[in-house]
């Protein structure tokens, strides 16, 4: 059994006999075309399996066999269970459901943030649910953050030296970041420098958060400590970041879809080495994920000019090597755990057959349904109970500083003119209330929002960066009717129009997170989209404008829990009002 990153001796010294011929393993796949990562070739092999871990690849079969199962693969292409190295696991998901869900379509390591478990629970509970999440076939990793890439009331009540090492010392957690905060770095925080420092003692690598960043600023972040990256927007960004010895991720997300086109221009700038590129979906929302993961970004690869092995190397060996998890993920070699996809065709990365663990989650093109396992109750994840009602005396505006959508997710100040003492707004200005509430009913911040809506009476949400109440609408009472019928549901996002209830979508993990499968939320979100662009959205991805609204990493107004700040100067323009 794998415990704690490492084998217990007794199954090793089993692991031993079935190669000596005194055991048999659980299962051999016979006559294997796979991918060798090490030397970035197609071999023929034997691989025999024992429950969770590989024991043997090469010429030979077993010769003690009783109780062995015999898959015959002549004809396939088998390539390690894909990896994920950069997944934000609450976006509206939760981590079990998108780990099943990711699975179905090969990538069966996940490596996560871990920034909603500061928000949700204590450290104690939260190290606990981890130890659940290592019962599931797929592998789950960890990041430990070092900020909280917004604003709070009290950051040191969830960052601090004592926790934050404590989670980089967790045998699950494999990385530090993702660095959001490292404009405070090089302004001379040596608090986050020395969790750094204590990131790389333990031969754990720091991965940044660095968009826009110029050349200097990133070799300044090389030299205190810093490894990786995944916010290159250009090929320029990779190469540069390439140079300095980043390990550079390319994202495909729902909110930056960048590596169709990234991968044109690396490829046009004649790249041939591979070995420091991984590729990441970074946090996309449910219907983004609707043909899978890892395999999506490898079929663009693959469609871009990738040669096949880098591709896949990129998903499975390049981020095992970085993460230092080589000797137990992202190839199939002696002594790794049995992650393993089965493929009709070697350009065709959706594969027919997957491995997690050495347990079937999709067999002879048929998804093996799981179920769930996870008692989020019992693990202190209970559905939101808000012990306060939102009155119509919360509902006073004066705030003369609005935020201004200039995309998706960037806010950029602009002067309130409307009038905004009325009940509604007009429609088709465009303006919007918009409120923040802390879940525990002691303050709240109240301003407008420009080009969220044209007309839409309210949404609100329990849902955000750091599960406080994001309310937007046009209408006073309606933005009072969903507060109230979000209480009721106990957590989750509640469309409300003209009095009536469009869409209730319920988040009963921490008021934040889905409980049921992903199918599910998936036709649930695009309902969501679909309502939201008929009342004059305009941009792509609703779900992440209301997750960033309070993203101080995000330029430049915002919405937090200490008040309306300026993101440029840190300081608090309009602070909170107490209730």
């Amino acid at each position: 059994m794998f415990e704690n990153g490492y084998w217990r001796n007794r199954d090793m010294r089993n692991h031993v006999k079935i190669i000596d011929g005194l055991a048999a393993p659980t299962l051999v796949l016979q006559k294997a075309t796979y991918l060798n990562v090490f030397l970035k070739q197609w071999l023929t092999a034997n691989i025999w399996i024992d429950k969770e871990r590989i024991v043997y690849v090469g010429d030979e079969l077993p010769k003690q066999d009783n109780g062995t199962t015999y898959v015959d693969c002549e004809g396939k292409y088998l390539v390690p269970g894909y990896i994920e190295p950069h997944a934000h696991p609450f976006q509206l998901y939760n981590p079990e459901q998108l780990a099943y869900h990711a699975a179905a379509s090969g990538t069966t390591t996940l490596v996560n943030d871990n920034l909603m478990w500061h928000f949700l629970l204590d450290k104690k509970k939260a190290f606990t649910l981890l130890d659940e999440f290592d019962k599931l076939p797929i592998s789950m990793y960890w990041w430990a953050r070092f900020d909280s890439q917004t604003t709070l009331k009290d950051e040191d009540a969830y960052f601090n030296t004592k926790d934050v090492l404590n989670w980089l010392s967790h045998p699950s957690v494999v990385q530090g970041g993702e660095l959001t905060a490292w404009p405070q770095l090089l302004d001379g925080d040596d608090r986050l420098l020395y969790w750094i420092q204590e990131a790389n003692r333990l031969n754990k690598p720091v991965e940044g958060h660095f968009p826009g960043a110029s050349e200097k600023t990133l070799t300044k972040l090389k030299l205190l400590g810093v490894h990786a990256d995944h916010e290159s927007m250009t090929g320029k960004d990779v190469i540069t970041r390439l140079r300095l010895g980043y390990q550079v991720g390319l994202r495909h997300s729902s909110i930056r879809p960048d590596l169709p086109h990234i991968l044109e221009e690396i490829i046009e700038a004649n790249i041939t080495s591979f070995d420091q590129i991984t590729m990441t979906t970074d946090g996309a929302t449910p219907s983004f994920y609707e043909r899978g993961l890892m395999n999506v970004c490898l079929e663009i690869a693959i469609e871009k000019g990738v040669p096949l092995e880098e591709a896949y190397c990129m998903v499975t060996y390049n981020v095992a090597k970085h993460l230092r998890l080589e000797d137990q993920i992202g190839s199939i070699a002696p002594g790794r755990i049995a992650h393993i996809n089965i493929l009709e065709a070697k350009n065709r990365p959706t594969p027919i057959g997957v491995l997690a663990k050495g347990e079937w989650i999709v067999k002879d093109g048929i998804n093996m349904k799981q179920e769930s396992r996870m008692n989020w109750t019992e693990h202190g994840v209970a559905p939101l109970q808000l012990n306060w009602d939102l009155t119509m005396e919360d509902l006073q505006f004066s705030t003369p500083i609005g935020l201004k959508m200039v995309n998706d997710v960037i806010m950029k100040p602009y002067p309130i003119q409307t009038d905004i003492t009325l009940m509604r707004l007009p429609d088709y200005n465009e303006e919007a209330f918009l409120m923040l509430v802390d879940r525990y009913g002691k303050w709240h911040v109240n301003t407008l929002i420009h080009g969220f809506t044209h007309s839409l009476g309210a949404i609100a949400s329990s849902y955000s960066n750091t599960g406080d109440i994001v309310l937007i609408g046009k209408n006073k009472q309606d933005i009072l009717l969903a507060g109230k019928r979000l209480k009721e549901i106990q957590g989750g996002i509640v469309i409300v129009h003209e009095g009536e209830v469009l869409l209730e979508i319920p988040l009963h993990i921490g008021g934040v997170m889905y409980e049921g499968e992903m199918d599910t939320l998936i036709k649930l979100e695009k309902e969501l989209q679909s309502i939201l662009t008929k009342f004059g959205y305009p941009f792509a991805d609703p779900v992440y404008t209301i997750l960033f609204l309070s993203s101080t990493h995000l330029p430049y107004i915002r919405i937090t829990q200490k008040g309306i700040v300026d993101v440029m100067s840190r300081e608090v323009m309009f602070p909170a009002t107490m209730r």
